[in-house]
């Protein structure tokens, strides 16, 4: 993979206090999710605020694209576009009395027209969920809605790189699942996905590569499987071990013999576990089906026929499109989060279901079904629904 950011001995420390950052060196490869995890106080927004040029380092050295960071106006202009930063209280980054302008803040400033500002603008606000939202002004709107104010106006100067302060931060869980399937979404658009987060929960299953850090100092980075594994820097760092990892430690210290790699999520613990019953709990001829449905398929108007027609008991939506075709359907999904693990679940107890989604995410559903497959020696069904309504295995 190509770097695209690379921290090199980096130092800052804050008048009248110790070092926030001490000799930190880092490397963020394109296309990444990372997560900086560490309790407060840890030095992971200071860390964040060096990526765009919020914060210059005081020793060390910062590099996009293989280029020195240049702290020049025009320079750091020409860095903010292709680095996105979301503070973690979006009050602080929501400045313009409606959405609309506070979305349209970036591109105008860019020196776009008014014709590209509505396009970019628009797609920014389609692609968080809110389109309908331009008049209303932000500071009446919900924490999770700030929050996706907030994205969108980063999302609107199409940056590569989206850094993200604590996004979950004071939300409810329903509103912290959208924020995390939105950055996924973004992700498999291509693009480079940095949080900050105390929350090892959160940051267990989602990312691909966790950095620990503790007083202003990088403990160890790698897998999310061999950090949350290591007590020691967990404890040095203030942290506890994930629950579920937690979990399949003190199984395998009452002498269950596992392979592979820890469990991820419930979907894999129970796949664990079924190796004790010496194979599947379930023959694969009584296996459900995964339907997939674009959601910008019209094949989508017969939704509900559909559900009886291939006896789904169980819907899923992937993607903020699919959420909101969904919505204006008065359908409730079943699943908005997890979405293939869950309907993974089902299947494995025998039951059907359809994930309405959008085109990027199609491959990704196949890839984790068949990584399932393969792993687990299952044969659950990907199944395509296409615009006639007819089906395509996958």
């Amino acid at each position: 993979m190509k770097a695209i950011i690379e921290i090199k001995d980096v130092s800052y420390k804050y008048p009248n206090s110790s070092y926030a950052l001490e000799n930190v060196s880092l490397t963020v490869y394109s296309g990444e999710k990372i997560a900086i995890v560490g309790s407060n106080g840890a030095g992971k927004s200071t860390l964040l605020l060096m990526l765009n040029g919020i914060l210059r380092p005081q020793s060390g050295e910062i590099l996009f694209n293989s280029e020195n960071i240049s702290y020049k106006r025009s320079s750091l202009r020409e860095l903010r576009k292709k680095v996105g930063f979301v503070f973690q209280n979006p009050d602080n980054q929501i400045i313009a009395p409606t959405v609309y302008q506070d979305v349209a803040f970036g591109p105008v400033n860019l020196g776009y027209d008014k014709d590209r500002v509505k396009t970019y603008v628009n797609h920014a606000l389609g692609y968080t969920g809110l389109l309908g939202f331009e008049r209303r002004p932000p500071h009446h709107l919900s924490g999770g809605e700030k929050k996706k104010v907030a994205m969108a106006g980063i999302l609107a100067m199409e940056p590569d790189v989206f850094v993200f302060d604590e996004p979950t931060s004071a939300l409810d869980p329903a509103s912290s699942e959208d924020i995390m399937e939105l950055l996924s979404e973004l992700n498999g658009h291509g693009k480079t996905i940095i949080i900050s987060t105390h929350d090892v929960e959160l940051a267990y299953p989602w990312a691909d590569r966790i950095v620990l850090m503790n007083k202003g100092k990088i403990i160890s980075e790698g897998k999310p499987g061999e950090i949350f594994t290591n007590r020691a820097d967990l404890k040095s760092a203030s942290l506890s071990m994930p629950v579920l990892m937690d979990l399949y430690e003190c199984l395998c210290e009452r002498g269950l013999t596992f392979t592979g790699n820890p469990p991820r999520s419930v979907l894999e613990m129970v796949k664990k576990i079924e190796t004790f019953n010496q194979g599947p709990i379930q023959r694969d001829e009584d296996m459900g089906k995964i339907y997939i449905l674009n959601a910008e398929s019209p094949a989508i108007d017969s939704l509900q026929e559909l559900m009886k027609r291939y006896s789904a008991q169980s819907l899923g939506a992937m993607g903020t499109k699919a959420k909101i075709c969904l919505e204006n359907k008065n359908l409730s999904p079943d699943f908005t989060y997890g979405v293939i693990d869950k309907c993974l679940l089902k299947a494995m107890n025998s039951g059907n279901s359809i994930i309405v989604t959008v085109p990027v995410m199609i491959k990704r559903i196949g890839e984790r079904v068949q990584d399932f497959n393969s792993e687990s020696g299952h044969n659950i069904e990907i199944i395509e629904i296409q615009e006639n309504c007819q089906t395509k295995t996958g």
